[in-house]
């Protein structure tokens, strides 16, 4: 598959480079400068090239957004028609510091984003892991019992490509239901921020959900 990574920071660049290893062609966009896209597609070994988010978007199987959200509609405007393209977002609506998301509750980043690109299909996805842990993830995709990676998304066949890059990933795909239920699973990405973050042990933290009983 081709995969249009748009935000080629700490998430974009490590997933990106992880979805080259795994046999995906990658196209890596929208970074602070043109040497770090291009080293980036050299870690590719061969899967990655730079270029702009036109780029990475033409003939995209799926695309990856990983900006902060002050820089969503700089990206989408580079980006240009995403109709019908599958945008897997990990972005989550932080304010500029940081400090707290800018849309809970009522909504969510998620489905903000489908408001600014209706007619994409969005799925929310690894937005509830730190960067920190993806490489650790991906090298040990192999073990019998694997992480937890919650998504959710309304379209069925985003979903099953989301589904898809996260099993290369290394992860365990759950689905947590429709787009709506990104209002918890972005409330419960800053809950695993703050153990990987601010508890002991470092921020290579991931999580598993076990179901007990029938």
């Amino acid at each position: 598959m081709r995969i249009g990574i748009l935000g080629s920071g700490l998430m974009g660049g490590k997933l990106g480079t992880i979805f080259a290893r795994a046999g995906h062609e990658v196209v890596f966009s929208f970074a602070r400068s043109n040497d770090k896209l291009k080293k980036l597609a050299r870690d590719a070994q061969g899967n990655g090239r730079a270029g702009t988010p036109g780029e990475a978007v033409k003939e995209a199987g799926a695309l990856l957004l990983a900006v902060h959200w002050s820089r969503i509609d700089d990206v989408l405007k580079q980006a240009g028609d995403l109709s019908g393209k599958v945008i897997v977002t990990c972005s989550l609506p932080m304010d500029a510091g940081n400090t707290k998301l800018i849309v809970a509750n009522a909504s969510s980043g998620a489905e903000e984003l489908t408001k600014k690109i209706p007619r994409a299909r969005v799925v929310s996805a690894f937005n509830t892991v730190p960067s920190e842990v993806l490489f650790g993830v991906y090298e040990a995709r192999r073990k019998a019992s694997r992480p937890s990676l919650v998504y959710c998304g309304d379209d069925e066949s985003g979903k099953a490509v989301a589904a898809e890059l996260i099993r290369d990933a290394g992860f365990d795909p759950i689905d947590a239901g429709p787009l709506r239920i990104a209002r918890y699973t972005e409330q419960f990405a800053l809950l695993v921020g703050q153990l990987a973050y601010e508890g002991e042990g470092g921020p290579e933290l991931a999580y598993r959900f076990e179901r007990f009983g029938k």
